[in-house]
């Protein structure tokens, strides 16, 4: 590793110890990553992907390579950028350099019209942008574009504590219908809560508006990652990581093509303890019309955990052909410790692969789908996609 680059693992680190130690952050990002390199490589659980970081970046210029001239980084984005406003499309460009229009996304969201009917496309440069960020429900319509889900991150460290609630924590609050992300993180970077820990919780991204769309993301933390709080929503190619519940919610959502990575601590051969769940679902009443399904995912990482528990009565998550490793305990799921809810929950799974797919000891309660029972769930209709989801070019 060069003094002019440093792993998104190690940065990542050094967040969680910083943040678990300081309650104001500096707000000026050069003074906080330069303070942050002193203290130190460290190892990392709370991502398993690397982001590049070149702290040269922080400088507005730099000499040529040549010719030893200042040159701007600048110089580096293509004419005309970004393009014109349209009858459709308004895009507004943020970099952390001061090369765009902003230069910290919540500002570029404050800037959107309410209630716009045009398509905001808010392209995001590669980098960490250290911030939390809201989207209220009197703008909806936006786009977040980033430059690939392991060069661009949004990221913040509320917990319960911090936030007055688990749901206030998340590092992005979307309440807004209608948004869509592409090619970026979002993370929370608060400190991994231990056993018993209490308002550890700590969401990276909270979605509670209707119709919203994730394509190629990367969500990361550990206790209750990903908040997917109300509506409906499809995730497509997305990487998602934690511990407990780290998806948890109440929304109408279809996860496709995802890779599930648990991050809860590895045990020992033969332990029959579980230290972790992929899905919390928090549907109360058989008239919600809500649910998870999982298609052509994968389950892996470490930890010895639960596809999902029953955290609400009538809790509905399927998870179907997708490969899950033996970090999957053979029951599968939990109910939340009440067998109340065993005649409430909708647990199924088809067709699934690999070694923590094998049902045989499976709960009694969760159901082993057929073909028809399967289609509901296999697809965009499940979402009603049809009437709402736009391809990834659109």
């Amino acid at each position: 590793m060069t003094s002019k680059s440093i792993s998104f693992t190690v940065l990542v680190a050094i967040l969680a110890t910083f943040a678990s130690k300081v309650l104001v952050i500096n707000p000026n990002p050069e003074l906080f990553l330069k303070y942050l390199v002193h203290l130190g490589p460290t190892s990392s659980i709370i991502i398993a992907k690397f982001i590049p970081f070149n702290f040269d970046d922080f400088r507005r210029h730099r000499k040529h390579p040549d010719k030893g001239k200042p040159v701007s980084i600048c110089d580096d984005f293509p004419p005309n950028f970004p393009p014109p406003e349209t009858n459709t499309t308004l895009t507004l460009c943020v970099d952390r350099n001061g090369c765009c229009n902003f230069t910290t996304v919540q500002s570029a969201v404050d800037t959107v019209a309410n209630f716009s009917m045009k398509r905001t496309v808010i392209w995001i440069n590669s980098g960490i942008y250290y911030e939390k960020v809201i989207i209220p429900k009197t703008k909806p319509n936006i786009t977040f574009q980033g430059q690939g889900y392991t060069s661009t991150a949004i990221a913040w460290n509320d917990t319960a504590n911090s936030a007055n609630g688990t749901f206030y924590s998340g590092s992005v609050q979307v309440f807004a219908a209608n948004f869509i992300a592409k090619n970026i993180s979002f993370m929370n970077v608060a400190p991994i809560p231990r056993p018993g820990d209490v308002g550890a919780q700590a969401v990276a991204i909270r979605i509670a508006g209707d119709q919203a769309a994730f394509w190629g993301c990367g969500f990361f933390g550990a206790q209750d990652t990903l908040h997917d709080d109300r509506g409906r929503h499809y995730f497509k190619d997305c990487y998602i990581q934690g511990s407990i519940d780290f998806i948890f919610g109440n929304g109408k959502s279809l996860y496709e093509g995802c890779q599930l990575i648990s991050m809860a601590s590895p045990v020992a051969p033969g332990s029959k303890g579980i230290n972790g769940a992929v899905t919390a679902h928090g549907r109360a009443s058989a008239d919600e019309n809500s649910g998870f399904a999982f298609v052509n995912c994968s389950v892996g990482g470490t930890g010895r955990i639960w596809l999902g528990r029953a955290w609400r009565p009538f809790s509905r998550v399927v998870f179907a052909l997708t490969s899950m490793t033996d970090i999957i305990a053979p029951e599968g799921w939990n109910d939340f410790n009440d067998p109340t809810r065993d005649q409430t929950i909708f647990y199924g799974e088809y067709n699934c692969t690999g070694d923590g797919a094998n049902i045989t000891s499976r709960a009694p309660y969760v159901q082993k789908l057929n073909d028809t029972q399967a289609t509901l769930f296999l697809n965009t209709t499940f979402i009603d996609g049809d009437a709402w989801l736009q391809s990834f070019n659109s």
